[in-house]
């Protein structure tokens, strides 16, 4: 699902456009300034932001200065001002469109659409394939796990112990089984690796939702299994 960040300082405009975006199946996450908006955008997968001019402390052109040090996230710009120079000003410090105060849900919509297509960031649901146990979830397609629709960043073993288990629930596996599975027949290690990589998985998804930790049980004598959720 794409995950739209919008940015502005007036409540009712922010409550506003989440109920337009959200009969459109966008999923979405409020900032109330830029102090707000940079630790979401670290943390999260954001596909595009909706960025307000007019903020008080940074107003959106300092704000969009600032993302674009570091990332390429596209943004719209929303503004009550029609001024050209504001226009060209914002388009040039990188932002990608500008929409003017007040619009309808389906011009928004459309303009986040021709927005995400242009810069490529558009998702297909044709593209994805996902497996699913309780609140943790997998796209198969970009290997993507996301816990109550939080990402969570896993190393390719964990990620390949966590697809393992959620494709199997319920099924046993012995360490020695796990390592031959997800390390190979050649790896020289001890069973100790499976354990710690266990161990780890377990933190990283309990960090989200502390019942995701408890999906992979320890069969005491034997090994690991996935609950069925």
């Amino acid at each position: 699902m794409t995950t739209i960040l919008i940015v502005d300082d007036e409540h009712d405009m922010r409550s506003l456009i989440e109920v337009m975006l959200s009969k459109a199946n966008f999923q979405i996450m409020t900032a109330a300034s830029g102090k707000e908006a940079y630790p979401l955008l670290d943390l999260h997968t954001i596909d595009l932001v909706l960025l307000d001019v007019m903020m008080p402390d940074e107003d959106g052109f300092e704000v969009c200065a600032k993302i674009r040090q570091y990332s390429d996230v596209p943004i719209i710009f929303l503004t009550a001002r029609e001024a050209n120079d504001d226009k060209v000003r914002g388009l040039t410090i990188g932002g990608d469109d500008y929409i003017i105060k007040p619009f309808t849900a389906s011009e928004l919509v459309a303009r986040i659409q021709a927005v995400l297509r242009r810069t490529g960031k558009i998702i297909y649901e044709a593209e994805q394939k996902f497996l699913q146990r309780g609140c943790i979830k997998i796209d198969e397609i970009s290997r993507k796990v996301l816990v109550n629709n939080y990402p969570v960043l896993l190393t390719l073993k964990e990620y390949e112990l966590l697809h393992l288990f959620m494709q199997n629930p319920d099924s046993v596996y012995s360490r020695e089984q796990l390592l031959e599975r997800i390390w190979g027949i050649d790896y020289r290690g001890g069973t100790r690796t499976v354990d710690t990589h266990i161990k780890t998985l377990r933190l990283k998804l309990g960090k989200q939702a502390a019942e995701a930790s408890d999906y992979i049980q320890t069969v005491w004598g034997i090994g690991y299994r996935f609950e069925r959720i």
